[in-house]
């Protein structure tokens, strides 16, 4: 269901916060990492495992309520099948070895993405790492596998469809509830590693008015000092949603962050 509280930002300003309350990460560059060692792609995607872990430490002490990290796109699936067979391997693996220290540290897992493709044994090592979790609140930790913006709106109208057979109009509102993010609300960061600046079919609905960072680190290089500075760009934007700058300053809004 739904949370009536998170709604889409072009129905209503959300509020500003000083910290990010919801970022969501492209982790790029994995390969290049261990290609300029000279080690096997698949080098790097394990080295990765280890920023994933440092992130979501930084993310809780700097009092991020959300983190959303894009792990496998709907596009992966192109890569060789040696590198694709391993990173399924690697998802099984990890969560096998994180989920019960994120469920001891209160942290609730989520996966999104189309599981349709997944072996049934991943299936269900993403099911019972979710129930385990379901009732932690200290961060909502979303990891998107086999996932593709495209594919999330896609469904989302889908699901509206199938609810009211017949209508002949769909409303944000029908849409946002359709999601696979129906539960938190739109990242206020946005950051990419490894040196690209494009989006990648992630997240393009909840994406609407995000804020970007774009750093040439590598993910494996990721750590809570790129945070801090990821953060401290998003502090210095001017969050309008559509207003002026002279609307924020003398409209009786808040200017910038509270």
């Amino acid at each position: 269901m739904a949370d009536p509280a998170f709604t889409s930002s072009t129905l209503v300003v959300p509020g500003l916060n000083k910290v990010p309350r919801h970022i969501a990460i492209i982790m790029d560059g994995n390969g290049r990492w261990a290609r300029k060692r000279f080690l096997p792609r698949v080098a790097g995607h394990s080295r990765g495992v280890e920023a994933v872990r440092g992130t979501i430490r930084a993310a809780i002490e700097r009092g991020v309520e959300y983190l959303t990290l894009f792990a496998f796109s709907s596009e992966n699936w192109r890569r060789p099948a040696d590198e694709v067979s391993f990173l399924m391997q690697l998802f099984i693996k990890s969560l096998h070895m994180e989920v019960s220290r994120l469920h001891e540290n209160g942290i609730r897992f989520h996966v999104i993405g189309d599981r349709s493709r997944f072996e049934p044994i991943l299936v269900k090592a993403i099911e019972a790492a979710e129930e385990l979790t379901a009732n932690n609140t200290r961060l909502h930790l979303t990891v998107a596998a086999n996932y593709g913006g495209r594919w999330d709106v896609l469904s989302a109208v889908n699901r509206a469809l199938a609810k009211q057979p017949g209508v002949t109009e769909i409303s944000e509102e029908m849409i946002n509830a359709g999601l696979s993010m129906n539960y938190a609300p739109e990242p206020d960061l946005f950051i990419r590693t490894g040196g690209e600046q494009r989006i990648s079919n992630f997240l393009l609905w909840q994406l609407a008015y995000t804020e970007f960072f774009f750093t040439d680190a590598l993910w494996p290089d990721f750590n809570g000092k790129l945070l801090d500075q990821a953060i401290a760009s998003y502090q210095n934007r001017e969050r309008r949603f559509g207003r002026t700058s002279e609307h924020l300053t003398t409209g009786g809004e808040v200017e910038r962050h509270a």
